[in-house]
């Protein structure tokens, strides 16, 4: 059975009669995101937010928007467009996300230095629960600092706590210029030199990638390169191009093939997290492409299809893995287990998502 509810009260009324029926759901918006997290087990009903698209609120001035989570991630890009606003995540399946499937898989992309992840920018959200309630968490302003904060847990939950019904997002505004610089490097050594030049100068780039030589090969690139983007007024700008003269300026739309990698990569993406300095030693450890969030010490290895996490490297499988690839459970775990019993004890919502266990 398929459901598209078109208001927050008939999903959140399909939630209960699924929840007082016993039947599991499959939960999510266009589903762009089925790959990431691990897979589904089967499930009696499939609910889909993405006819809940509207705009619920817009204060330009504010600097604040709430939407529907069935809004498609590229009519909400256009919609700020217009007002040289903008959500800076740069989610990986861009076409197809939905805002729901972006912050329920916590997806961002290269300019995460510069802007950080979801739980920086969205500040309210309402969620629809299997008791058939609506919850309100957060509000409309940047800083709420009373009671507990709800929406931190629906973040990075794939579905399987609550449905997201709206998100609240504090907007930045487009930077009047963006450039982007390209470094060709011979080396691994000569690309972490790059980047800690680059971090330690007074202007900082709103985005950082290294990219090994597998990887760039997939980017029509060679060697091993170092993207940076600037993203700031002329003057700004300017001054980045006086000290960057040994770059290479490039269109900003590599960053979108950049972005796009891991949807595109028909094996395994495993997502490796480290220390700055730990960047290199995640590059010498990984054999096949790879590429690191340099600023951020977020790597992302790409492995063969069936293949895990491999001996010797710490990660978790982001994209393409089933259950027997995810690693084991850490001292987080039970308390994950806790969340899940209070707002799903049954196991009905994206049964199996995380860690093939939730």
């Amino acid at each position: 059975m398929q459901l598209q509810p078109n208001t927050p009260e008939e999903l959140a009324a399909a939630l209960q009669e699924c929840a007082d029926s016993g039947r599991g759901i499959r939960l999510g918006g266009n589903f762009s995101k089925d790959r990431m997290g691990g897979p589904i087990a089967p499930a009696d009903v499939t609910i889909s937010t993405s006819t809940m698209n509207r705009v619920l609120i817009f204060e330009p001035r504010d600097l604040t928007i709430s939407v529907e989570a069935g809004m498609s991630w590229t009519a909400l890009t256009r919609l700020l467009d217009d007002h040289q606003m903008m959500v800076p995540l740069d989610p990986p399946a861009f076409a197809s996300a939905t805002v729901g499937g972006v912050v329920a898989s916590n997806s961002s992309g290269p300019r995460r230095r510069g802007y950080g992840t979801a739980r920086d920018v969205v500040i309210g959200m309402k969620f629809a629960t299997l008791e058939g309630r609506i919850i309100q968490s957060g509000g409309m302003v940047v800083k709420n600092v009373a009671g507990l904060d709800m929406a931190k847990l629906m973040i990075g939950s794939f579905g399987t706590l609550a449905a997201i019904v709206s998100v609240n997002f504090k907007l930045a505004p487009k930077p009047p210029e963006s450039l982007t610089f390209l470094f060709q490097c011979p080396t691994l050594e000569a690309a972490m030199a790059v980047r800690n030049r680059l971090i330690r100068g007074v202007v900082q780039p709103v985005a950082l990638d290294i990219i090994n030589p597998d990887a760039a090969a997939a980017l029509d690139l060679d060697g091993w390169v170092v993207l940076a983007q600037a993203a700031a007024t002329g003057a700004v700008v300017a001054r980045w191009r006086s000290e960057l003269s040994d770059a290479a300026e490039i269109d900003n739309r590599i960053w979108e093939r950049v972005r796009e990698l891991a949807p595109s990569w028909t094996g395994a993406v495993i997502r490796i997290s480290c220390t700055l300095e730990g960047v290199a030693d995640a590059f010498r450890a990984w054999s096949g492409p790879m590429l690191a969030r340099a600023g951020n010490g977020v790597c992302y290895g790409f492995a063969p299809e069936g293949a895990g996490v491999p001996q010797g490297v710490r990660g978790l499988v982001e994209w393409g893995g089933g259950p027997d690839a995810w690693p084991a459970t850490d001292s987080d775990f039970p308390v994950m287990q806790k969340v899940k019993n209070m707002l799903d004890p049954r196991a009905l919502l994206n049964r199996g998502r995380l860690y093939g266990r939730i």
